[in-house]
């Protein structure tokens, strides 16, 4: 599968949880919307766009489980959440409740909006290692009080790579009349996604990282009974249009002047790459691989494993605990001596070396990653044994 991507043949990438990494058939469809908008960019915005994303969410819509009425497209999560965020209105005192496994971005967003409004992040902690779901529902539900307004939660953690319940909160946070926020940044094209089943208020995902996607190529979801109160990040000519369509949520959000939609008109051409090429059967292999050597790795560094090594918790990412003093001259060296991409990544928990695998990937990368381990332990003081 390797000769599908653009990767450096030199680089051992264990890492497509950051960015993703983009097949080429799709990054030729991308660059296919690019040349057609320099071509004739007066036609293509003006004319052609509209029916263009028409079809790239009918095919987005299919896949992740929702109707192409509900989202538009946003080049990342981060604009998602500060879109939603922005229009919530809470008062001063009103409650966020969310776990401290978190994506740090997000963290940042939650932080500048309580500032500005008087509401409060509440980081309930959950403990490590994981033992159960139950466990996590429980922990998590300990952070509610009569001030909580909004639930926000990642359904897989960026840094600790858990799966979260996050059908379950959504569940109690409906029957508590609480708002649902989901971050779902690593969920389409690795876990299964239906948005309409899950049923929150707001759920955003890429297609960047697991749908192989160009860089730039996101979602926000809104459920039709929010949709009337989400005011738009930029305010252009979809704002009290003088053509109005027919969905007045979808003129404020997608009409937004001039920017290159290319990386938004691949959807189709991403859900095909997967479709042609039996995705769920090379996700399986990956996530299979995970289960079979994280405890190894572990091992290597002297911990143990976060949670139990099995599909519920994980999918093609785990992380290793490890000790280190230097945390970018680690990730520094694995990439400088031993040309392996992997992330570094420090929370509250702890510090953690994250591996993340897609079907570019082989046994021989970790097996060239558990060399550089075992190197660095014996010829430097990176990386301690706990």
């Amino acid at each position: 599968m390797k000769s599908h991507f653009l990767l450096d043949p030199q680089l051992t990438y264990l890492n497509h949880g950051s960015f993703g990494a983009c097949a080429k058939p799709i990054f030729e469809n991308y660059q296919h919307w690019q040349l057609e908008l320099e071509r004739t960019p007066v036609q293509f915005l003006t004319k052609k766009l509209i029916g263009y994303l028409k079809e790239s969410k009918n095919a987005l819509a299919t896949y992740v489980g929702c109707s192409p009425e509900d989202f538009f497209f946003v080049p990342n999560p981060t604009i998602a959440i500060n879109t939603v965020m922005r229009s919530l209105e809470l008062q001063p005192g009103d409650e966020i409740l969310t776990t401290n496994h978190e994506y740090g971005a997000m963290d940042r967003t939650w932080n500048f909006y309580c500032k500005k409004s008087g509401a409060k992040y509440i980081r309930q902690n959950i403990s490590l290692p994981i033992v159960s779901k139950a466990q996590i529902l429980d922990e998590f539900w300990k952070g509610y009080t009569p001030k909580t307004k909004v639930i926000f939660l990642n359904q897989i953690s960026s840094a600790t790579a858990l799966i979260f319940p996050v059908k379950e909160i959504c569940e109690k946070a409906r029957a508590l009349g609480l708002i649902t926020i989901i971050d779902g940044a690593h969920v389409p094209g690795h876990i299964d996604l239906n948005i309409a089943a899950l049923d929150p208020d707001f759920y955003t995902g890429t297609l960047h990282k697991w749908m192989l996607a160009p860089k730039g190529s996101s979602f926000l979801y809104v459920k039709k009974s929010w949709q009337s109160h989400i005011d738009p990040l930029v305010v252009s000519w979809g704002y009290q249009s003088e053509t109005p369509g027919q969905s007045q949520f979808l003129d404020y959000h997608e009409h937004q002047g001039t920017r290159d939609v290319s990386a938004f008109l691949t959807a189709g051409a991403a859900v095909e790459f997967l479709r042609a090429n039996d995705w769920e059967s090379q996700s399986n292999v990956c996530k299979q691989m995970i289960l079979e050597h994280y405890e190894s790795f572990c091992e290597l560094v002297g911990s143990k494993p976060i949670c139990p090594v099995t599909s519920e918790f994980l999918g093609q990412m785990c992380s290793i605990p490890i000790q280190t003093n230097d945390i970018v001259g680690l990730k520094s060296l694995l990439f400088e001596k031993y040309h392996i991409e992997i992330p570094v990544m420090k929370i509250d928990h702890g510090i953690f070396l994250r591996i993340s695998l897609n079907a570019y990937n082989s046994q021989h990368d970790l097996h060239l990653l558990r060399e550089a381990i075992a190197d660095i332990q014996t010829t430097t003081n990176l990386l301690q044994r706990f």
